[in-house]
């Protein structure tokens, strides 16, 4: 399943980041955290945005994790509480094998993940595709809630085909799908009649980052063991050294009574 978004055809409704709190029981009254040139950002609580951009013309963008083919967050983390679901394409996150490192806020190179600061017991947050609508065979929950077109749902190499189509024989298009090579692709897939730079999207290599990252990050699983290792050895080695200290101190008492005696 890959989402095609034709921003010339967006409102701004919200309709979208309405329908993804109520699937995803997000905080209605939540403050947005993050704020950049007045738009509202994605956060722990805000999984889906609009952004609204007005240069020449007024255009409202939908913002959320893109999903990639190859994602540098699913690569990053050692214990594999984000995967790629290879079946619908959804990058989903499973928190109850999260060890709360942040390695994927770090890994992204759209900076999506968002970590719940705030949260007892914090989780890392983000979009989630509606991956257990992708199951049953429907489209995500925005996309479901878009009444103007701008969200279309489908497999990607038909929603590739349909978007080559539009730009290729409307003058008004960018000559550019975004996400179609970025980073080595993703599902979400965007095209638009303002060049992507003035819309807040990030300029990025083709080469996937898990090409840069695989050969250090095959080595973190055994640091991390290593590491455990290490810190288990010098934990017995100081429980040892305690209880020697306490033996030794209770047999100088011992000696010292035995004097007096």
């Amino acid at each position: 399943m890959a989402v095609l978004v034709d921003i010339t055809k967006c409102i701004g409704c919200d309709g979208c980041s309405v329908a993804c709190k109520l699937y995803n029981k997000l905080n209605f009254k939540a403050e947005p955290r993050n704020v950049k040139d007045g738009r509202i950002d994605l956060d722990d609580n805000h999984w889906t945005v609009i952004q609204r951009y007005k240069n020449d013309k007024l255009r409202f963008v939908k913002k959320q994790c893109l999903h990639c083919l190859e994602p540098a967050c699913a690569s990053a983390c050692f214990s594999k509480a984000i995967q790629k679901d290879e079946k619908n394409g959804a990058v989903v996150y499973y928190p109850d094998l999260c060890v709360g490192c942040r390695y994927c806020l770090v890994a992204c190179p759209y900076s999506i993940p968002k970590y719940q600061w705030n949260e007892q017991f914090p989780q890392v947050a983000k979009c989630q595709m509606c991956v257990s609508r992708l199951e049953s065979g429907d489209a995500p929950a925005c996309v479901s809630a878009c009444t103007t077109g701008a969200l279309t749902a489908g497999k990607r190499d038909e929603l590739l085909k349909r978007a080559h189509q539009i730009i290729d024989n409307d003058d008004r298009y960018v000559k550019h799908i975004y996400g179609e090579h970025e980073v080595g692709g993703a599902e979400w897939l965007y095209i638009s009649d303002v060049p992507f730079e003035e819309l807040g999207f990030k300029q990025v290599s083709e080469k996937p980052v898990t090409d840069y990252s695989k050969s250090y990050l095959s080595k973190v699983p055994g640091f991390a063991a290593c590491w455990a290792l290490f810190l288990a050895g010098l934990s017995y080695y100081n429980y040892r050294v305690d209880k020697n200290n306490q033996a030794n101190h209770h047999h100088q008492d011992d000696n010292d009574q035995g004097k007096e005696g």
